[in-house]
């Protein structure tokens, strides 16, 4: 390992790469600190402290690396162009002419990313309203308001504009550092500020947990960690090999046979698509709820208290919710009637099925179980935060408890993996030895 770090800094391409990833990594931790314009820090500090929980915005606000809760530049973070993407892939079922400029190549790609950052500045507006509005709805308890009296049609334009150019600007960073630097732009923007806050939870909790006396919670959440690690690794990498045989060609006189082939089912081919959407769907009762007034109904009050993290149906709903969009989102990106058609063109099969129909099958009946399996297996790590946060209330916040859970984990994970695959890749190509010596290679995620 210590050989392969010294390595890296030996090719100077490499090198280059990874000094720009970090310079651009640094400017955006620079622009999430930037706050929006007439915005009054002190008094939005302390709404947050007397307010003590966000609920599910401390979960969102991982993916803006905190940038939310102190209404950056950045506030939306990077989330409005992953939103945008995954509605594209979703309406790639429901209009055709979609589906067809994603087989046309490179040409048919820039159309469809043209689209999605359209979409994009379409959501960053509709969000940033929200968000502007809902800034100007926030007072202390000793009545200051977090934006000045002053403020607006000309704050509401400003705060808008600010909050759609944070994001637009990082995603054109995400862009750069994929095409100049190392590893997936927009994963090492989101995994960025999710490390970046790992400090300064991990010391609350040291301090919560000094104060009431209880070390071993601290040894628990330790080995708990490290198990979830390992979970996480085991679920990103986890995939079932589908042997592929192709019969033999002629070639002139002879005839030519190909090596065996494998199509890779992944256990969990969704990624952290199906938390992502489960949360957006079941935080929206609660913000209804929050919006309309919980004090004038009890049965509103009711709603809300139900559906905060750490309660008993919220889970239940999550985990639901988890593994339908697992199997919803897989069936959306694998199509086994296609695949099945495309191995029966080219002359390939599954040893032991016939070809069409019954290969289709076979391939189906495969990725249901497999996704069975893996959407429970991400939907216990997706709610282990919860149990953390109903467990031990007072020992843990509840910051410390996304950081802690599945989602971050999974994320910083993958991303890890990913960046080090393709370093990797780079010392191989250049005859140096990889991480793991000159006869191991790390598995890439597909």
């Amino acid at each position: 390992m210590s050989s392969a770090v010294a390595n890296i800094f030996k090719i100077p391409d490499l090198r280059n790469r990874i000094f720009f990833t970090i310079f651009v990594l640094i400017v955006y931790r620079i622009g999430a600190h930037i706050p929006i314009p007439g915005i009054n820090v002190e008094a939005l500090k302390n709404y947050f402290v007397e307010a003590e929980s966000a609920g599910v915005l401390d979960f969102f606000d991982l993916f803006a690396g905190g940038a939310l809760k102190r209404f950056t530049i950045f506030a939306l973070g990077i989330m409005p162009y992953i939103s945008s993407s995954i509605i594209v892939d979703l309406l790639k079922v429901v209009f055709p002419y979609l589906a067809e400029l994603a087989k046309e190549g490179a040409e048919g790609q820039k159309k469809l990313s043209q689209i999605t950052k359209y979409g994009t500045v379409f959501l960053c507006t509709i969000q940033g309203l929200g968000l502007t509005f809902w800034m100007k709805s926030m007072r202390t308890s000793d009545g200051a308001s977090v934006v000045a009296s002053d403020g607006g049609v000309g704050f509401i334009i400003t705060s808008v504009i600010a909050i759609v150019t944070g994001t637009m600007v990082l995603m054109w960073m995400g862009e750069m550092i994929t095409e100049r630097g190392i590893g997936n732009g927009i994963s090492l923007i989101i995994m960025a500020g999710i490390v970046v806050r790992l400090p300064q939870s991990l010391l609350a909790t040291g301090k919560k947990i000094a104060d009431t006396g209880e070390p071993i919670v601290g040894f628990i959440l330790l080995g708990l960690f490290f198990a979830v690690v390992a979970a996480c690794i085991l679920l990103t990498l986890g995939m079932r090999r589908i042997p592929v045989q192709y019969g033999k060609r002629g070639a002139g006189t002879s005839s030519v046979g190909k090596s065996s082939q494998f199509i890779p089912l992944k256990v969990n081919a969704a990624g952290v698509i199906p938390i992502i959407f489960a949360s957006a769907i079941i935080v929206f009762p609660s913000q209804m709820v929050r919006m309309i007034g919980v004090s004038s109904n009890p049965y509103l009050n009711k709603v809300q208290f139900w559906l905060n993290p750490g309660q008993i149906p919220y889970i239940i709903l999550y985990t639901a919710l988890v593994i339908f969009f697992c199997f919803f989102y897989t069936q959306l990106r694998f199509n086994p009637v296609e695949i099945a058609d495309n191995l029966k063109k080219y002359g390939g099969f599954i040893p032991g099925i016939r070809p069409g129909k019954n290969t289709s099958d076979h391939l189906m009946g495969i990725l249901n179980r497999l996704t069975l399996s893996g959407s429970i297996f991400l939907a216990l790590i997706a709610i282990i935060p919860d149990f953390i946060i109903r467990i031990w209330p007072e020992q843990v916040p509840q910051d410390m408890a996304y950081l802690f859970g599945g989602t971050s984990l999974l994320i910083i994970v993958g991303v890890a993996l990913d960046t080090l695959k393709q370093i990797e890749s780079q010392l191989l190509m250049r005859h140096y030895d990889g991480f793991l010596g000159s006869k191991k290679k790390i598995q890439g995620r597909f």
